[in-house]
């Protein structure tokens, strides 16, 4: 009987023992799950505020940079970027800490990371490259009428990427950066002003004083720069007609509504003074031999 008690008392100091076990397992089980769902939700709230607000400051950037007039309007989306892709580059960071990778393992794995993509993505970073060149060089700025890749239009926006142009047809174009810096850059607006060759065929026996006088009378208007000063020119002897050429000076903003003007206007002023648009002419003359008039009177 002894025997059998200490059997027993045995039994359940063992079972004692594995509840204690089990009921401490438990314990460190539970609060290493309260800590790391701790971490968890912490690292996916930093996760989702920190990309919310690196958005929000890249907008607010662009927003507070657009108020200055003398700051280049060319930079204002690319600092935007800039902030914004820093905040989430830093979002990253702490966000990985707080799921509990250690920081220099997140530097030597975005370091690792860098170089692969770097190799994976060389077209896309030379477009970066090309976009920070363009900044820095700007060989043209927002609100310049290009023409580059194929491209003309109105340059809306520089970004790291991609430059966006709306043509006068308003059509969207987003051209790559590399594409952009490998290609001839045309700029109508680099200079402010714009020279307006207004050419015109006049009659050969249309005077030439009158042609100058009536198209000098069309440089007066007040969007006609005066430096340098109008001119009229004789281009060439034509066929059927003297082209005559008012050569004038206007600032970029002006340009075009001056030069649709001008060509409405001149008409009437030629007609003022009598100057005649002729129509291309051609005289044909028919040289006959004497067989084609003995053939001519032998059928009559």
């Amino acid at each position: 009987m002894a025997d059998i008690s200490n059997m027993t008392d045995i039994s359940i100091d063992s079972i004692s023992a594995s509840l204690g076990i089990a009921s401490f397992l438990n314990e460190q089980a539970i609060s290493v799950a309260v800590a790391y769902s701790v971490q968890l939700t912490a690292g996916i709230l930093t996760l989702i505020i920190g990309i919310w607000l690196s958005g929000k400051a890249g907008r607010m950037t662009r927003t507070y940079l657009s108020r200055f007039d003398k700051l280049d309007k060319t930079i204002v989306p690319l600092l935007g970027a800039l902030v914004r892709y820093t905040g989430l580059t830093l979002t990253l960071v702490v966000s990985l800490g707080k799921f509990g990778v250690e920081t220099t393992s997140i530097i030597a794995v975005l370091g690792a990371a860098g170089l692969a993509i770097g190799l994976a993505l060389q077209g896309t970073l030379s477009n970066v490259a090309s976009g920070l060149m363009l900044l820095f060089l700007r060989p043209f700025k927002t609100g310049d009428w290009i023409e580059v890749a194929g491209v003309s239009g109105t340059v809306r926006e520089i970004g790291l990427f991609t430059t966006v142009i709306d043509t006068f047809d308003n059509v969207y174009n987003s051209v790559p950066n590399s594409a952009i810096w490998s290609s001839n850059i045309i700029n109508h607006a680099r200079y402010g002003t714009r020279r307006l060759d207004l050419d015109i065929g006049i009659s050969y026996e249309s005077s030439l004083d009158d042609a100058e006088t009536a198209m000098m009378e069309l440089a007066k208007d007040p969007r006609v720069l005066q430096d340098p000063p109008p001119r009229f020119i004789v281009v060439s002897y034509g066929d059927s007609a003297i082209i005559v050429r008012l050569r004038t000076y206007a600032t970029y903003d002006d340009f075009f509504d001056l030069n649709w003007d001008l060509h409405r206007r001149l008409k009437d002023a030629l007609t003022e003074y009598d100057i005649e648009i002729p129509f291309p002419q051609r005289v044909v003359r028919h040289i006959y031999d004497d067989r084609d008039i003995n053939r001519d009177e032998d059928s009559a």
